[in-house]
Formats: C-alpha cells, sequence, structure tokens
C-alpha cells in the first residue's frame, strides 16, 4: 500500500495511525502542501480534490481519512477499530465526524489560505480564528466523552478505536496553534493515553520522514 501524506496534516495523520494499529505495511509518500504539490501533476492526476491523504492498494484508489480508514477495517479487521455493536459503533462514529466535520472544516489549510490572501485577515485574526474553532469544538467532545460511561482509557473503552485516530491529530494541531486546552480534561486525559501507544507515537508528525522539509 501506498500513502500519500502530508506530516501535518491532520487527515493524514489519522490513516497513518489506523495503519499502524493494524500492522500494515506501506509506503510513506511525501505530497507537500505548503509547497502546493498537491495541485501540480503527477499528483494532481490521481486526486481530483487535490488534498491529502490518498492511499493506493493495488488497483484501489481512495480518498477522504474516514472512508480509508473503514475500508481498513473491512480488509483487515483485525485488531478492530470499530466496536461490537450497532449502537457502540455509532457513538465511535459519532465523535470521529463531531471531530472530522465539525471542527476540522474551519481550520484546514485551504480555509486558513482563503482567510488571509482572499479576505486579507491578519495573522493575528486568523489564529483567533482557527483558536475560537477548535477549542468550542473540542467542548462539545469533551462534554460528551465525560458524559458516558463508554468512555474508557481511551474514546470508547480501553482500546484505540476510529475516534481516538481522529482525536489525536486534532489536538496535535490545537496544541501547535496554542489552543487553550484545560477546558477540555476527559479529551487530554485520553489523548496523553493515546499518546503512550506506538501506534500514535511512530506516526506522529515529528516522525515523518518529510518532517525537516
Amino acid at each position: 500500500m501506498d500513502l500519500y501524506s502530508y506530516f501535518r496534516s491532520s487527515a493524514s495523520y489519522r490513516v497513518r495511525i489506523a495503519l499502524a494499529l493494524k500492522k500494515l505495511d506501506w509506503n510513506y509518500i511525501p505530497i507537500h502542501l505548503l509547497k502546493n504539490e498537491q495541485l501540480r501533476a503527477p499528483y494532481s492526476d490521481l486526486s481530483s480534490a487535490k488534498l491529502v491523504p490518498l492511499l493506493r492498494d493495488g488497483d484501489v484508489l481512495l480518498s477522504q481519512s474516514l472512508a480509508i480508514i473503514e475500508y481498513l477495517e473491512e480488509t483487515h479487521p483485525t485488531p478492530p477499530l470499530l466496536p461490537p455493536t450497532a449502537a457502540e459503533r455509532a457513538r465511535v462514529r459519532a465523535l470521529a465526524l463531531g471531530i472530522a466535520c465539525e471542527i476540522h472544516p474551519l481550520d484546514n489549510l485551504r480555509v486558513l489560505r482563503y482567510l488571509a490572501r482572499e479576505l486579507g485577515v491578519s495573522e493575528e485574526a486568523k489564529d483567533r480564528w482557527y483558536r475560537h474553532w477548535v477549542e468550542s469544538g473540542l467542548e462539545i467532545v469533551e462534554h460528551k466523552l465525560a458524559g458516558s460511561h463508554a468512555t474508557g482509557r481511551y474514546c470508547h473503552g480501553y482500546a484505540p478505536t476510529l475516534a481516538d485516530c481522529v482525536l489525536v491529530p486534532q489536538i496535535v494541531n490545537a496544541q501547535r496553534y496554542n489552543c487553550r486546552l484545560d477546558h477540555v480534561p476527559t479529551v487530554m486525559r485520553v489523548f496523553e493515553a493515546c499518546m503512550q501507544h506506538d501506534a500514535f507515537i511512530s506516526t506522529q508528525p515529528s516522525a515523518c520522514p518529510d518532517a525537516n522539509t
């Protein structure tokens, strides 16, 4: 398998974690977003959305991080990233989608570039935008985790799930932007537990081959 990735892309980090949790062999192919490599051939010929991540598995070419992880779950079901019952799976998916669909889209590179370049938003105001949506979004995640008996060492129980694959990259980016995180103690407890697991450590941005480019 080949994963087209950028070290700071939280969506790419999600897939890297899932690949590591499932102990799969894969090749890292860097696509430097700040250098706009995603907009040029040959990558733009592969990805019509011109985004990362992109997974190639034989003749299968997949975009969208959550769809990729679900594909990995179906093709390599052990260890599972989704729990056994329908209700539990729905909870895990809801936690993951709450971050991937409600927080991340407001703060990804395309949005931040548009704010600065097209709307003339200052660097300070852009960072304030980022912090607002991340901090308020994580507060919702905190309520969901703290208010459920299903929360264990991880987002759901005592083994990493899809929800943890999505949570950790968002926190890593939040820390990079100096977001306030003291209002989400359960979120941070789960994050710290994840960051003691090799799958999360070995795939973090600083460990990627393109981290210093």
